[in-house]
């Protein structure tokens, strides 16, 4: 590439004005096809790339969103951020993600970082949607925010793409409920995030039904450990539940690895429902019984919001189904 090729030398082998170059590189509407064509031809013919620095200085625009996220080693989050970078690049965009690893104090040092660094948008998966330092920042960025199965105060305008976790949730629950399960315990994930909220709703109100169902929340982080510690503490209890509710993927290996420890069978011992797949899940066996959603369809749709802000419109919410996978991780309750 001749790294001395700039507009100048793309106009005058495309026959036209500089700011006829710029208006096609800009995307402008009122360019002809003619127009564009010979301009688009010349710059691939002279190797011609845009400087994004001088660009930015003219514009105020760095063609770059800044993904926050609560853990990217959650393969939920890493697959949300696949679908948000390949809607992302189709339009021109690149996209920087920070892992907040479970820390709200580090969602916000990265929303200050993003916004020096003058990012066109946010997409955000918050560690906790209350956290004070985290709100101060998101209200002092004026820019384009989506969230992902998150929700704000009002006076912070913002797209998001939600879940509807009912949708998977309930009928799990009922197909608990239906091999006659009565001790059903959830393990959840980050108290003051939407998912858990909407989990644990949705749990309840299935077993509101069944006055003998008693369904116990255990909020906690999304991690292993959480996971890990839970289920030997409940399942050493003289009562122990009969079924797992596992509201996440990394909870659910510390869950596994527990049970492993205690020589305890799934679904023998007790019945498992998880969120969300896990990688190598086909290798589980008995297979899992599940909640699913179509992560890089969220990232898609997350990206497709952001851009309709970028490009001028008002924030808006969608909202995507979960669904309930029956898998053989679920059986009647030892008598």
């Amino acid at each position: 590439m001749n790294e001395k090729v700039g507009m100048r030398e793309v106009a005058k082998r495309a026959g036209v004005a500089i700011s006829s170059v710029s208006r096609v590189l800009t995307d402008s509407p009122d360019v002809s096809e003619v127009m564009r064509n010979r301009v688009l031809d010349a710059v691939a013919a002279l190797g011609y790339e845009r400087d994004l620095l001088a660009m930015s200085m003219r514009t105020g625009a760095t063609q770059s969103i800044g993904f926050v996220a609560i853990n990217v080693s959650n393969p939920v989050i890493a697959t949300n951020s696949v679908g948000a970078e390949n809607e992302l690049s189709k339009s021109g965009y690149s996209l920087l993600i920070s892992n907040s690893q479970g820390n709200p104090e580090l969602d916000a040092d990265y929303i200050k970082h993003f916004a020096s660094r003058r990012v066109d948008g946010l997409i955000l998966s918050i560690t906790d949607e209350e956290n004070p330092r985290t709100l101060e920042m998101l209200r002092a960025f004026k820019k384009p925010i989506v969230l992902i199965d998150r929700e704000l105060p009002a006076d912070i305008p913002a797209g998001a793409v939600l879940h509807d976790h009912a949708s998977g949730v309930m009928p799990a629950a009922q197909h608990l409920i239906n091999l006659g399960h009565r001790r059903i315990v959830l393990i959840s994930g980050a108290p003051r995030v939407r998912p858990s909220r909407e989990r644990a709703l949705a749990l309840k109100a299935a077993a509101k039904t069944n006055p003998d169902v008693k369904v116990t929340l255990i909020p906690g982080g999304y991690s292993e450990i959480h996971g890990y510690e839970t289920t030997l503490k409940i399942m050493r209890e003289p009562n122990p539940p009969t079924a797992i509710f596992v509201g996440g993927n990394q909870i659910l290996v510390g869950v596994l690895r527990a049970l492993r420890e205690l020589k305890l069978k799934v679904p023998t011992d007790v019945s498992l429902v998880t969120c969300d797949d896990l990688p190598l899940a086909e290798f589980i066996d008995p297979p899992l019984a599940r909640v699913t959603r179509d992560a890089m369809n969220v990232g898609e749709k997350a990206a497709e919001l952001l851009l309709e802000q970028i490009n001028g419109a008002e924030p808006r919410t969608i909202i995507l189904p979960t669904s309930f996978a029956v898998g053989e991780s679920c059986a009647a309750p030892k008598k």
